[in-house]
């Protein structure tokens, strides 16, 4: 495993995000510490709706927090100015979900990548901003350029946009991309080559990763080598190394996560671990419950702790796994409620309800 420099690139301390909506405060963010290490790869999962892309937005340097403090190399993020601020905006890039929405309709490929390597001034001269144009779309494997550099992003496939997304990216040396969502608008069949070339960059640049998914199975494939947090209406409820967190699980929502994942294999689907859930209902952002938020859902629940304290995230392993909840014990078990509610079934079974709603 990829061993990661003790200093930060990004940090997040205590980091809190409002939104206002019909008047109303909406806690997207409560109280998230976070660090993003050089070279690293980090997937921060969850479901739809649980702050993923605000924490990756945030992270990129492309929103303020409203509380606590956002870090880039080890300096408070506001206190950037001026030229220091325009080298931190060139360091820090985020790949968008949509590559039609985020890329210029009316500007070609050639365009779309000349603007950030003038505007910036990191090339000289016209045959040196040809070269360079040619050389990343080499490096995101759309080639020959030549076929690519003169169309529209609507002539392109859903692929190919997301690489020139990726290629503009590169455009200014980044040290940290954040790539929000980048494969889910993406046919599967592409996935996994949009994915490796990720990781062949990652190697070659040393740029440092944030992908943000809602497919755990995709945060594992992709983040193996890396670390994975998992987050749940605002807070991340676990964060350690992959292979730690998928094997070993800590917090009920990651077991849930998990144990939705379909299988390929029946015989390993016989055998997986079901995770019973006391609700289907999702909290909403609005109405968050008092004490952990997975509460009103959870199967470990215990009256007068989980609905009262909120949990701080806590080493559970060497691996420096950290989960926040109450029921946890120190040895890293979970302590189940002996007269739990009624269990209306499992992540997956809700997963397929909707499903058989729908067809």
């Amino acid at each position: 495993m990829t061993s990661i420099s003790t200093q930060p690139i990004v940090e997040l301390r205590h980091v809190q995000r409002r939104f206002m909506k019909d008047r109303q405060v909406i806690p997207v963010i409560q109280d998230i510490d976070l660090s993003v290490y050089p070279r690293e790869i980090l997937c921060i999962v969850g479901e739809s709706g649980c702050g993923k892309t605000t924490t990756g937005k945030m992270i990129a340097g492309l929103l303020n927090q409203s509380e606590g403090d956002i870090l880039v190399d080890g300096r408070p993020i506001d206190s950037y100015k001026g030229k220091e601020a325009a080298v931190l905006r060139r360091s820090l890039q985020i790949v968008h979900q949509d590559p039609f929405a985020s890329l210029n309709p009316a500007h070609t490929i050639e365009q779309i990548l000349s603007f950030p390597l003038q505007r910036h001034g990191l090339v000289n001269g016209r045959a040196e901003l040809r070269r360079r144009i040619w050389e990343l779309l080499t490096m995101v494997d759309l080639t020959p350029p030549g076929d690519i550099v003169h169309k529209f992003p609507h002539q392109l496939s859903g692929g190919q946009r997301q690489r020139v997304s990726i290629a503009r990216a590169l455009t200014v040396n980044p040290r940290l991309i954040v790539a929000d969502e980048a494969v889910s608008m993406v046919d599967v069949s592409i996935r996994i080559g949009i994915l490796k070339m990720l990781h062949r960059l990652r190697d070659e640049l040393k740029v440092a990763i944030v992908f943000i998914t809602h497919d755990l199975a995709l945060a594992k494939y992709f983040a193996w080598e890396g670390r994975i947090a998992v987050m749940y209406l605002g807070r991340i409820v676990e964060i350690g190394r992959t292979p730690d967190v998928i094997a070993n699980p800590a917090h009920p929502y990651t077991k849930a996560l998990i144990a939705a994942v379909p299988e390929a294999d029946p015989e390993r689907t016989r055998h997986k671990e079901q995770v019973p859930l006391r609700s289907e209902e999702i909290p909403k952002l609005t109405d968050i419950p008092p004490g952990c938020a997975f509460h009103p859902r959870c199967n470990f629940f215990q009256p007068g702790r989980c609905d009262t304290l909120i949990p701080i995230l806590t080493p559970v392993s060497e691996g420096h796994q950290l989960v926040a909840c109450t029921p946890l014990t120190e040895d890293g078990h979970l302590t189940p409620y002996v007269e739990p509610p009624t269990v209306i079934g499992t992540l997956a079974d809700q997963h397929r309800q909707k499903t058989n709603d729908m067809t």
